[in-house]
């Protein structure tokens, strides 16, 4: 065996076991880091358990869905003439129901990453959100790199590689990891 080979053979066995070492503790806080930014938003869509905080359907209808100055490529749902909604209309009633399932949705799914159960389906539901923001409330290319790209990333990385072995997944044998 030449030199050359036993510090290529060398190398290759310290590379190998780093991965093994921190393959489950960085599978875990992808989880937790992505997890933590979808739920801090979540709580504050709360009052206390199962009550809605009614001043976030003003957040969805007026700055996600009517802002002032209008965002050019975002979804408006209300005038543009007035940026206002017509009195009783059924787009009211929609957004009120799309903030509450967000709301549901950015608890529940964070929830699931940081246990990691079901947590390929709950990465890609936050993903799906992470998508939706981007393209139909901020389609910009600032909000684009600075945080979606982060959260997509983190997202797709976790789809990717799975929950690892610190997971409920894991334990009850529902995702046994990527077999490449």
């Amino acid at each position: 065996m030449t030199i050359m080979s036993r510090i290529k053979s060398t190398y290759q066995r310290l590379t190998e076991t780093t991965g093994l070492i921190t393959i489950d503790l960085s599978q875990l806080f992808l989880r937790l880091l992505a997890a933590k930014v979808f739920l801090s938003s979540g709580l504050t869509k709360w009052n206390g358990l199962f009550q809605f905080n009614e001043e976030k359907y003003d957040l969805f209808m007026y700055e996600f869905f009517c802002p002032e100055p209008i965002r050019e490529g975002a979804l408006l749902l209300c005038n543009p003439e007035t940026l206002d909604y017509e009195e009783g209309a059924t787009i009211v009633s929609i957004i009120k129901a799309f903030a509450l399932t967000a709301g549901v949705m950015e608890v529940l799914l964070p929830v699931l990453l940081i246990a990691g159960l079901f947590t390929r389906f709950a990465a890609i539901g936050l993903l799906a959100m992470t998508l939706f923001i981007q393209l139909a409330v901020f389609p910009e290319w600032s909000h684009w790199w600075n945080p979606a790209a982060w959260w997509a990333v983190t997202l797709l990385a976790i789809v990717a590689t799975g929950p690892g072995r610190l997971s409920l997944d894991r334990l009850f044998g529902l995702d046994t990891g990527n077999r490449v």
